[in-house]
This record gives C-alpha cells, sequence and structure tokens, in this order.
C-alpha cells in the first residue's frame, strides 16, 4: 500500500463528510468510497456491516490529519448534555414527554399541569442567552427524541421572537406556551407513521394533516388565542395551507410566529428518514417561503436576528475542518463567510456547513 495512507476506523467517519482522498478496506485490498464522495449515515452503517467486522479502515495521511484535528477541536466544546442540564432543558423535556405519553394513552392532561411546564420553559428563556438556545434548538439529537425535542424548541423559539419583536412579556410567555403545545395531537396518531425510516407516503401525510385539530380539541380548557394559534401554525399565506385553508391576515398572530419556527426546527432536527439540514440552509429556505407561505415581515425578522447570533459560532464545514462564522449575506444565506485557519473563506456548494453544534460524546476513535 501507499505510504500515505494510515489505518483508521470507519467510527471516526462523519455524515456529510466530503471525502478527501479514496477510502479503502482493512487490508487495503478494495476500494469503499472513492474520493469526492459525500457520506451519509447510511453510507457508514453499511460500511460497518460490509467491512468483514473489523471496522478498520485505510485512509489517506491528510484525511487521518483532517480527522484527528476535528477531534481534538470537538473535545473543547462543552457536551450538549451538561448545556441541557445547565438550562433545565432536560427536566422541562422529560416533563413535555409525561406530557406526551398522557395523550397518547387517553389521559387526560390538566389545564394546571400544561401551565406549569410552560412556565418553567418561560422562565428558562428568560435567564437564558439567546445564543445558548440557538445552541439547544441546534443540538444533534437522535431522532427517537424529535416530537417532544421539537415542541420544547419551538417554544423556546416562539419566545425568542416575541422577544425581537420587542411584545409584552404576556405576549412572550403565551407564545411560548402554544410553541410548546402547538404539536401534541400528534401523540394520538399512530407512532409508526414518525418512527419509519423514510418519508411519509401520501396517505399518511392525510392522516398527519389532522394533527392541529387533534391538538385544538386537547386545548379546550385554554384561551381561543392559544386554541386557534396552536390550530393554525399549518396554515399558508397563500391559502394552501390546513386545516381550515386560511390565507394572508385571516391568519392568527401567533400562528404565523409559529410557522416560521416550526419550519426551522423540523429542518434542523434528525429524523428517522433524513439528516439534520444546516442552519444556514434552513433560513435559505425560509426566505424562499416569504409571501406564498411564511409572513414576509415575520421570515424578515427570524433571518435578521438569527443571522446575528450565529455570527462569531463555530461550525463544521463538510472537509471536516471547523470554522467560525464571520458574517451572513442577506443575499447569499445557505453560504456564509466563515474564518477557517487564520483564512476568511466563503463557503459554497463544495465547502459547506455540517453543523452548528456539536455533542461530543457520540464522538467516537
Amino acid at each position: 500500500m501507499p505510504s500515505n495512507y494510515v489505518q483508521s476506523t470507519i467510527s471516526s467517519l462523519y455524515a456529510g463528510m466530503v471525502v478527501p482522498h479514496d477510502i479503502y478496506n482493512s487490508n487495503y485490498s478494495l476500494l469503499l468510497v472513492p474520493q469526492g464522495s459525500i457520506l451519509s449515515q447510511a453510507q457508514i452503517e453499511r460500511l460497518k456491516k460490509y467491512n468483514e467486522g473489523t471496522g478498520k479502515i485505510y485512509i489517506s495521511a491528510e484525511t487521518d490529519r483532517l480527522l484527528q484535528k476535528r477531534l481534538e477541536v470537538l473535545s473543547k466544546v462543552s457536551p450538549t448534555k451538561e448545556l441541557e442540564d445547565q438550562t433545565g432543558y432536560t427536566d422541562i423535556s422529560q416533563e413535555t414527554i409525561d406530557m406526551l405519553e398522557k395523550v397518547a394513552q387517553g389521559e387526560s392532561v390538566s389545564h394546571l399541569e400544561l401551565t406549569a411546564v410552560s412556565e418553567e420553559l418561560s422562565h428558562a428563556v428568560d435567564v437564558t442567552e439567546p445564543s445558548v438556545i440557538l445552541d439547544l434548538v441546534n443540538a444533534l439529537a437522535s431522532a427517537d427524541e424529535y416530537l417532544q425535542r421539537h415542541c420544547v424548541d419551538v417554544g423556546m423559539l416562539n419566545g425568542l421572537c416575541g422577544k425581537w419583536l420587542g411584545l409584552p412579556k404576556e405576549t412572550v410567555d403565551t407564545l411560548i406556551l402554544v410553541g410548546l403545545l402547538h404539536d401534541c395531537g400528534k401523540a394520538v396518531l399512530p407512532s409508526k407513521i414518525f418512527s419509519a425510516p423514510r418519508p411519509l407516503t401520501a396517505i399518511e401525510f392525510e392522516v398527519v394533516k389532522l394533527h392541529p385539530v387533534f391538538t385544538h380539541g386537547l386545548l379546550s380548557e385554554f384561551p381561543q388565542v392559544v386554541q386557534l394559534a396552536a390550530r393554525g401554525h399549518h396554515e399558508k399565506i397563500n391559502g394552501s395551507g390546513y386545516p381550515d385553508k386560511l390565507f394572508g391576515n385571516n391568519i392568527p398572530f401567533m400562528a404565523k410566529i409559529t410557522a416560521v419556527c416550526d419550519i426551522y426546527d423540523a429542518m434542523v432536527s434528525r429524523r428517522s428518514y433524513k439528516p439534520p439540514n444546516s442552519p444556514f440552509k434552513i433560513l435559505s429556505v425560509l426566505n424562499s417561503l416569504r409571501v406564498t407561505d411564511l409572513d414576509d415581515e415575520l421570515v424578515d425578522m427570524f433571518i435578521h436576528s438569527m443571522s446575528n447570533e450565529m455570527v462569531g459560532k463555530q461550525m463544521e464545514l463538510s472537509d471536516g475542518s471547523i470554522a467560525t462564522v464571520v458574517t451572513v449575506r442577506p443575499d447569499d444565506l445557505e453560504f456564509p463567510v466563515v474564518q477557517v485557519d487564520g483564512k476568511t473563506v466563503q463557503t459554497d456548494s463544495d465547502l459547506s456547513c455540517i453543523s452548528l453544534h456539536y455533542d461530543i460524546s457520540n464522538v467516537k476513535m
């Protein structure tokens, strides 16, 4: 084998990695991954099964150096679990799990119970820096945590939007409550719909589209503003949404805010059938939905505020390097300008953001 190749492990690879040089099997007799490939988690799992059960691969010394540097940088980042414990996110998430399990089992959840969880979340939003809240939302959690994390995340994002808009605290707290409860109707749907390792079928999607109606019914003890905001978070400005085909100013204001936050968190989350999107890709998508799906002024506010919070954060690039966000250009939201190895670089489709937050507890060598 060439002298510039070294033995490594399949577990050192990561989803989204752009392979800089060919990767070979454990005895360098078979090309496994050609140069330039973009690895998915499914491909990595197949490699583990196919590569003679050894877990060993041969990679170029340059690839090994990049992977080692990546791990060194990640080791200095505070693990997600620690951050979640410190901010109260862990306890709130567990209480949300308990709430959703009760709903799924047909048990009633009292107005007082739900309000208590919402008040805890409101306090967390009050005392936590927006930058830290975004770290929590952008965390690469496992797919099976999706629903409860999504409810908590949208609650926090709703709260941030309320603050960014300068709304009164009472209104911000109501937005947080709406975000926390907006998808509770999903808990009564068959769990296999959400755990299937593929996109929804047309029939399954029609079933899922009923969840705002179920949510509305579950919130009968809450003020009408909460019920209607939760029911309307999938309505679209052009009237093509669901369940009521509302359009324009007929859509409740809080539903419009929740719609933006719901899309952001859904896209940044890992699902059973897809990897997470980078925050910058999501901002670009949100921008494309202005006027047709989402309120354009709210989208502008969200993009501007999120872009400001992302400046200075570390991000992982598709070549394995770690960069710092310098600026997010309004005319090129998907590809921010970053600093890496002392150089200012414009990212692009060949050198893009993989994630804005890392959990080193899942990094193995």
